[in-house]
């Protein structure tokens, strides 16, 4: 959590408070900022404001042929872990501070915490969004208890505006960053895992450039048991991570263009704390392919009836995808840490990920003009049990002989084996029949 207003000294106070033991240290000595010892008390002061969320054995188990539990932080108010790192924030601060209020510029996961964990805490909340945010956004952000302001056309214009409000008022302007409070608030998620899953041979996280929970938790994890393999995964098409711990600092220069769909996993690598705690306890970081993050959607709301995000599916992603075979046979935990994608793209990424699984099919094809020749190929899709969804007929832009008609059927099959069986029950029929390749 990166606190902008009067930074240091708040952050001071904020960990004076944090209950230290020197009876023993738990990490290397190349982490000053962060102790098990703190994600401790983090987890006995949040305790009654958020919610211990389930680690369940999944249906997928067998699919994948491993054990597979999942965290489901996306169960918390607000549908999101970061309701962690904010409470505890939010409590460690001083109370002239929580009296004058705090503000924060973003529609993000982080923002709603903020916004949802202040009102509860009767601490003044000011949430800057800017015009382009979503309604729902801001109508949530709103019903949270926040005050919302909407200012300029960008993130940017949003947040100078929140600083130049919090300067002249006294407000806290706070933006997500890596303190010790805030990964501390974060890594109570490895200690509830460790706790609900006996045995664990691994955990999987999301990463990308905000990994406080990856470097949090590990921190926990690495603590109560070092054998215990901790996995971070990114998207293939911005790997900040990644580049961060190849180059040693944070990279600043990855942008995504596409982050209404990934969240909060395509920012930029936002600090040097998180990032020196990843690379000195997380076992491996995997990227995967945007197609990979759609199917582990469709797996979560198949099997688990779970709704999630992209950075939610991200962590089940990288087993889909086959990027971690090591892993098989193992007791492995896979944390599905945000549920927050709205309806629109929910509906798009649905309809994407079953072309992507074989499950939505589309084929045109040219049959004379006659009575009787589209009932018979509605006879074979019923014959192979397809389940029609759209079919249109096209008479009079066709550059096939005259009295003919070209057929488009979009077609719901069960899988990859059912859609390859009636692809050849049509071929055998119609030999011309042309595929549209997903």
């Amino acid at each position: 959590m990166k606190i902008v207003s009067r930074n240091e000294e708040l952050l001071r106070d904020a960990l004076s408070r944090i209950p230290q033991s020197s009876s023993r240290t738990s990490l290397s000595s190349c982490n000053k900022l962060i102790r098990f010892e703190d994600i401790s008390a983090a987890a006995f002061k949040i305790q009654c404001g958020v919610q211990k969320t389930p680690c369940m054995y999944s249906r997928l188990s067998k699919q994948y042929g491993m054990d597979i539990y999942l965290k489901k932080e996306f169960l918390q108010y607000t549908g999101s872990v970061k309701e962690r790192g904010v409470l505890y924030l939010l409590t460690s601060l001083p109370q002239d501070q929580q009296r004058k209020g705090v503000i924060v510029a973003s529609d993000s996961n982080f923002s709603m915490a903020v916004a949802y964990h202040a009102s509860e805490l009767r601490i003044p909340v000011f949430v800057i969004m800017s015009t382009s945010t979503s309604p729902a956004r801001v109508k949530m952000c709103r019903e949270y208890g926040a005050m919302v302001i909407s200012y300029g056309t960008t993130a940017k214009d949003s947040q100078m505006h929140a600083r130049r409000l919090a300067q002249e008022n006294g407000y806290l302007c706070l933006e997500e960053e890596d303190s010790a409070v805030y990964l501390s608030g974060l890594g109570t998620v490895g200690l509830e895992v460790y706790e609900q899953v006996p045995k664990l041979d691994a955990v999987i996280f999301p990463a990308g450039g905000h990994c406080g929970l990856l470097a949090g938790s590990a921190a926990a994890l690495k603590h109560l048991n070092p054998h215990i393999s901790v996995i971070g995964v990114e998207s293939e098409s911005f790997p900040v991570l990644q580049q961060s711990l190849k180059a040693g600092h944070p990279i600043e220069d990855q942008a995504c263009s596409n982050h209404h769909f990934y969240g909060d996993v395509s920012g930029l690598c936002f600090g040097s704390n998180s990032l020196q705690l990843t690379g000195k306890l997380v076992d491996k970081v995997v990227a995967v392919r945007e197609e990979d993050i759609l199917i582990s959607m469709l797996r979560l709301l198949e099997c688990e009836r779970a709704t999630v995000d992209a950075e939610g599916a991200i962590g089940l992603a990288a087993l889909v995808a086959g990027k971690l075979p090591e892993l098989k046979g193992k007791r492995v935990a896979v944390v599905i840490c945000s549920g927050n994608l709205e309806l629109h793209l929910l509906q798009q990424c649905i309809a994407r990920a079953l072309t992507l699984d074989n499950r939505v099919c589309r084929f045109s094809l040219v049959l004379s003009d006659c009575p009787g020749d589209i009932s018979k190929l509605l006879e074979i899709l019923a014959r192979e049990e397809a389940r029609v969804l759209d079919i249109k007929q096209e008479r009079t832009f066709v550059i096939s002989e005259l009295f003919t008609v070209e057929v488009t059927c979009t077609v719901e099959t069960r899988d990859k084996i059912h859609t390859a069986q009636l692809r050849n029950a049509l071929l055998e029929r119609y030999p011309t029949a042309a595929w549209t390749e997903r």
